[in-house]
């Protein structure tokens, strides 16, 4: 959506959200200009949000440990990352230098950003403001605008001309089902403004902020290789190379092909004629899924 130029030159803030029953209500997720929702261990997800805008965060999270892919999606987006801890199959390239973040552990960044929620238990009670990240930031010493060989990682139809999918591969999709098998979530689509509804854990996917729903103009589904590391779940995600999905919009849903060269550059997606996609204006949810069960997405 059309934003303030100099808005636009900023570089955003990505966080790590907990996404358990547990967890919610989550808070100021309604503000991500893009969500990206994963598997992690135990079946569950975790939720990375993009904030282009995030000064005036009113409150933030529940802020959540790092996953190494996660960590690698906000590289897509020059990024700055918060979050609070990691795995330890993450720790070695968030501390390479490499990446820009925002982590919880570290007590200067902790009592710079983040804050406790005391009517929420650990580990679900550290939240941050928009001015908290602000501080954060400073504190860091973080460049806080893209350099200038930044140039985006989607394209965008014009006002006057929205996306109206067509082609061989497309079908309805008046209601998507991603298949996660915890949370069990699945988006509904509003003719009356274009958007799709979010729903998990039987119920509509609030922002406790203002108890609004979250809704999304666009959805990318990415079929990605996973694999499990350990006997504690923890995953590795493929984030590179080349896979399957689709796009989803306006009641629509196409097959896509996605590509990635390195963990350092945006992933392209393109249609079946090898046409780069445009998406609609509007916000995005990003689904990485599990390409070894491509039955359990459903329109």
């Amino acid at each position: 959506e059309w934003i303030a130029e100099d808005l636009a030159r900023q570089r955003p803030i990505s966080c790590m959200i907990g996404n358990t029953d547990t967890a919610l209500p989550q808070y100021g997720v309604s503000k991500a200009d893009i969500m990206y929702e994963a598997p992690v261990e135990g079946g569950l997800t975790r939720l990375m949000g993009i904030f282009q805008d995030y000064q005036n965060l009113e409150k933030l999270g529940s802020v959540r440990s790092s996953r190494l892919y996660y960590a690698y999606y906000s590289m897509e987006y020059d990024a700055i990352y918060l979050h609070y801890g990691q795995a330890s199959y993450a720790q070695g390239f968030l501390e390479s230098g490499q990446i820009d973040d925002l982590n919880g552990l570290e007590y200067a960044v902790d009592q710079a950003v983040i804050y406790r929620d005391k009517s929420k238990k650990a580990p679900h009670n550290a939240y941050a403001t928009g001015e908290g990240l602000m501080a954060g930031v400073e504190l860091k010493n973080y460049n806080k605008e893209h350099g200038e060989d930044y140039n985006g990682s989607f394209t965008f139809a014009k006002d006057d001309k929205p996306v109206k999918l067509k082609g061989q591969t497309c079908q309805k999709a008046a209601v998507v089902f991603p298949g996660y098998q915890i949370n069990k979530p699945y988006f509904e689509y509003n003719s009356q403004d274009g958007l799709y509804y979010r729903y998990q854990y039987g119920g509509r996917h609030i922002d406790g902020t203002d108890g609004s729903q979250l809704a999304v103009k666009n959805i990318i589904m990415q079929n990605a290789g996973v694999r499990t590391l350990d006997s504690s779940g923890y995953l590795e995600v493929t984030t590179t190379g080349s896979g399957t999905g689709w796009y989803v919009t306006n009641g629509k849903a196409i097959d896509i092909k996605w590509e990635r060269t390195d963990n350092f550059s945006p992933t392209r997606y393109y249609d079946s004629d090898g046409k780069e996609i445009k998406l609609n204006q509007g916000k995005t949810w990003v689904c990485v899924l599990d390409q070894s069960h491509p039955e359990r997405v459903q329109f």
